[in-house]
């Protein structure tokens, strides 16, 4: 999954990012609103932290312009970080188009209990653990399982699963995957998508009986809802 970090203090930025990303998680970072719309045109992002005081184009505006971009692909949850902690201020975030709002200064495993929150949502998923067929995949504790046995993977094994977890039965092209799944320091005509499906493949093939993900030929790859 993928997420966009919006912070004009650098340093909160920065370790909040390392954070996301000790989680599995591809980040980027936006240090103000005009370089986060920036970065919004060109990536598709599942999840947005957005603080509200930002120079220049305020965080306000930002969600603003998100929800009114009408862009056919999903627009990313947002979840507003923000000093302010009045009840108006809180509502006038969600009422523009927020979905969360966590004020500062916050616990980093709230955050991340958060982002899990608003990623389930787009899953139709009510708890932190993911099952389709034999694969289950524990967010919070950062485990995954196929047929009862643990899987050792690496963390952007176990974020690439998690995405195809979150969209069962979906075909999903390389250029989905890496939208999703890496960060913009991905280069996108390197082998690495390919790659790292494979070696998931093959660590998933171990486990248990038959291939949950295949290859759709010219297209992607899909993971089964049943083997």
């Amino acid at each position: 999954m993928r997420v966009l970090v919006v912070e004009d203090e650098a340093d909160l930025a920065d370790a909040v990012a390392r954070g996301l990303r000790r989680e599995g998680y591809a980040v980027d970072v936006a240090y103000d609103g005009d370089e986060a719309l920036d970065k919004l045109v060109v990536n598709a992002y599942d999840v947005v932290c957005l603080d509200l005081n930002l120079p220049g184009m305020d965080g306000m505006e930002v969600v603003r312009r998100i929800r009114a971009a009408g862009e056919p692909e999903p627009a990313p949850r947002v979840l507003m970080l923000t000093a302010r902690d009045r009840t108006s201020d809180r509502v006038a975030g969600l009422d523009e188009g927020a979905d969360d709002y966590l004020v500062k200064p916050f616990e980093f495993d709230e955050l991340k209990a958060r982002v899990r929150a608003l990623l389930r949502r787009d899953a139709g998923r009510s708890g932190a653990v993911l099952h389709v067929g034999d694969l289950e995949l524990d967010a919070a504790r950062h485990q995954a399982r196929r047929d009862r046995r643990p899987l050792t993977l690496t963390p952007k094994e176990f974020a690439l699963l998690r995405y195809f977890m979150s969209r069962p039965g979906q075909v999903l092209s390389q250029e989905d995957l890496l939208e999703h799944v890496w960060d913009e320091h991905a280069d996108p005509f390197t082998n690495t998508v390919r790659v790292t499906v494979m070696t998931l493949r093959r660590k998933l093939a171990d486990a248990g009986e038959g291939q949950p993900i295949e290859t759709v030929v010219g297209r992607g790859y899909r993971l089964r809802e049943e083997l």
